[in-house]
C-alpha cells in the first residue's frame, strides 16, 4: 500500500472587512483558502494571510507554482523543503513562505484527519492553557479613545497590553504610553511597538523616555531588515527587544540572535511558511535561550503554542480574530477569555472559511 500523494490543490481570494479599520488605508485582510487533496480521498484545509499587500501575488503562487510543484508529490507536510527550495529562485521568504503556508497548513491539518486528532494533539499538547495579552493597531487612536481601549483589555481580564508609539512628536508617545500604563497599573506588563517607525538615533531617545514606564519589550523599533542597527540599539537601551514578525526564514531568526539583536522573537506562523519552520524557529529560540511570542493569528498560534516546553504569550488584537470578524464558517474551538487562550478543533486545524465574511461585532 502506497502513501498518498497529492493529486490537486485548490485556492480562493477572500476579503474580510475589520470591524475597526488598522489605518484609513487598512480597512480590510485578505486570506487565501486553500484546499489539498490526496489521492486516498483525503482533504486537508490551510490558509495564507496578508492585511494588505501582495494577496493576488500569493494566490497565483499557490495555483500555479505551487499546485505545479506539489502535484504528485507525498501529501505530508515534510514535503515543506523542498518547496522551499523550489521556489527560492522568487525569493526566499516574503510572499513565497507567506504563500507556502497555505500549502503547509493544509497538509498538516490532512495530517491530522487521518488521525482524527487536533494539530495540537499530533505535535504534542504541552499546556492547556496559555495568557494572553491585548493589542491593537491604534497609533490614529485619540488619547481618549486609545485609553478606552486599555479599559477594555483591562475589563476583559488581560493581564498584559500592547500599544503602538510612532507619533511625529516623542512628547505624544510619553503621554500616551503613561496614559496607558495608568490604566494599566504596575501590575500587569506593557509592551510597546513602533512598526519600523524610527531610525536609531530617535530610537535611542525613544527609549530614554519610555523606558521609565517599565515596558516588557520594544517591538520593531528599527527597519526589521538592519539587524546590526537593532544590535545598536539593544546595547544603549535596558528595555528588552522583541522582532519578528518580518523576518521569513529560519536563517535571519539565527542571524538576529546571533547578532544579539533580539531578546524575543516574534515569528508570524503564516509569514515564515507554515507550522513546519514556525516549530524550527522555536526549537532555534530554545538552543539559543531567547523568549519567543508569536505574532498574531491567535486562533492559529495558539494551536501551535500550546505544543512549545514554554509557556508565551498569545497575542488577541481586538476585534480581529477570524471568528470576530465573521470569518469562518464554524468556530475553531480556540477559547480567549479572562486573559487566557484554551481549547482548539477536535480535528485538524479547524479552518473553514465562510464564503461572505460578516462580522459578528459593532466597531
Amino acid at each position: 500500500m502506497t502513501d498518498p500523494v497529492i493529486a490537486s490543490l485548490e485556492t480562493r481570494l477572500i476579503t474580510i472587512p475589520l470591524a475597526r479599520p488598522w489605518g484609513a488605508d487598512v480597512r480590510e485582510l485578505h486570506v487565501i483558502a486553500v484546499e489539498v487533496h490526496d489521492s486516498d480521498g483525503g482533504v486537508g484545509h490551510g490558509f495564507s494571510w496578508t492585511p494588505t499587500i501582495g494577496a493576488h501575488a500569493v494566490e497565483a503562487l499557490l495555483a500555479h507554482d505551487i499546485a505545479a510543484f506539489a502535484t504528485g508529490r507525498p501529501a505530508d507536510p515534510s514535503l515543506w523543503h523542498d518547496a522551499w527550495a523550489h521556489l527560492h529562485e522568487a525569493g526566499s521568504g516574503g510572499i513565497t513562505t507567506i504563500a507556502l503556508a497555505g500549502l503547509d497548513l493544509a497538509l498538516w491539518d490532512l495530517r491530522a484527519r487521518r488521525r482524527g486528532a487536533s494539530v495540537t494533539d499530533v505535535i504534542g499538547r504541552r499546556h492547556d492553557a496559555l495568557p494572553t495579552y491585548g493589542s491593537g493597531v491604534n497609533l490614529h487612536y485619540s488619547l481618549d479613545d486609545l485609553v478606552a481601549q486599555a479599559r477594555r483589555w483591562v475589563d476583559a481580564g488581560h493581564t498584559a497590553a500592547k500599544i503602538k508609539v510612532g507619533r511625529p512628536d516623542l512628547a505624544e508617545d510619553v503621554e500616551r504610553v503613561a496614559a496607558v500604563r495608568d490604566v494599566l497599573g504596575p501590575d500587569r506588563a506593557l509592551m510597546i511597538d513602533a512598526n519600523q517607525r524610527w531610525d536609531l538615533p530617535h530610537a535611542t531617545r525613544a527609549m530614554e523616555k519610555l523606558s521609565a514606564f517599565g515596558p516588557a519589550w520594544i517591538e520593531e523599533p528599527l527597519r526589521a531588515d538592519d539587524l546590526r542597527a537593532h544590535a545598536e540599539l539593544r546595547r544603549r537601551t535596558d528595555v528588552p527587544i522583541a522582532l519578528g514578525e518580518n523576518l521569513h526564514t529560519v536563517h535571519r531568526f539565527r542571524d538576529a540572535i546571533d547578532l544579539e539583536a533580539v531578546d524575543v522573537i516574534q515569528p508570524n506562523i503564516v509569514r515564515v511558511g507554515g507550522i513546519t519552520p514556525f516549530l524550527e524557529i522555536a526549537d532555534l529560540a530554545r538552543e539559543r535561550g531567547v523568549d519567543l511570542a508569536p505574532h498574531l493569528l491567535p486562533e492559529l498560534s495558539a494551536q501551535v503554542a500550546f505544543c512549545l516546553p514554554a509557556e508565551t504569550w498569545v497575542e488577541d488584537v481586538e476585534d480581529a480574530g477570524f471568528a470576530q470578524l465573521g470569518a469562518l464558517a464554524h468556530p475553531t474551538g480556540v477559547v480567549i477569555e479572562r486573559g487566557s487562550a484554551r481549547g482548539g478543533p477536535d480535528v485538524g486545524l479547524g479552518f473553514r472559511f465562510a464564503p461572505e465574511p460578516h462580522p459578528t461585532k459593532e466597531s
